[in-house]
């Protein structure tokens, strides 16, 4: 490397949401009575939209007054160096049947601290319910979940993420929904 050359490493920010009833400045992971698309954990999003939508299905689950979309800034290169993080880049056949054991509470080996990929909403679970009910292959039902728009979700779900969330989730603010 010659004199003039900089050797320059950039970190990688990102908004990340959180869509609730209350405002959550410091990410909690709580055990949950639902079975979610990557398990037990405290979900985040990059779509403020998505949070959003979020917050408002928790209002009328809790039967809510008001709804809160939580912003963070996060450092996801720094959260990788020390946690294990599995990203699903797309809703492929692995992120099909990961997502369909986890909604099916089936213990699955994964030492993973966060999990990051595509949300199985519900217009996507009914095509993954068609899988479940042995109606749709697995190939079918990719084909037919690249023909929707997937927001992404990032889970946190161990102790050791929650720590690294809240070493590297920086709290913003939280915005009001209605």
């Amino acid at each position: 490397m010659s004199e003039d050359t900089e050797l320059v490493t950039e970190e990688s920010e990102m908004l990340i949401y959180h869509g609730s009833t209350v405002p959550v400045p410091r990410p909690e992971i709580r055990p949950g009575n639902r079975l979610l698309d990557f398990g037990i954990g405290f979900y985040t999003t990059t779509s403020y939209e998505q949070a959003e939508d979020w917050a408002r299905i928790k209002m009328r689950r809790e039967t809510a007054d008001a709804g809160f979309v939580s912003v963070y800034d996060y450092n996801i290169d720094a959260a990788r160096r020390e946690m294990v993080v599995r990203s699903f880049e797309t809703a492929d056949e692995e992120w099909l049947r990961f997502v369909v054991n986890n909604r099916r509470n089936i213990g699955i080996p994964d030492a993973a601290d966060i999990h990051m990929g595509p949300v199985a909403d519900d217009n996507v679970y009914q095509t993954i319910r068609l899988f479940e009910t042995e109606i749709l292959s697995a190939d079918e039902t990719v084909k037919r979940l690249k023909t929707e728009v997937l927001h992404d979700q990032i889970a946190f779900h161990t102790a050791r993420a929650r720590s690294c969330a809240l070493s590297y989730c920086r709290f913003i603010e939280s915005r009001s929904v209605n």
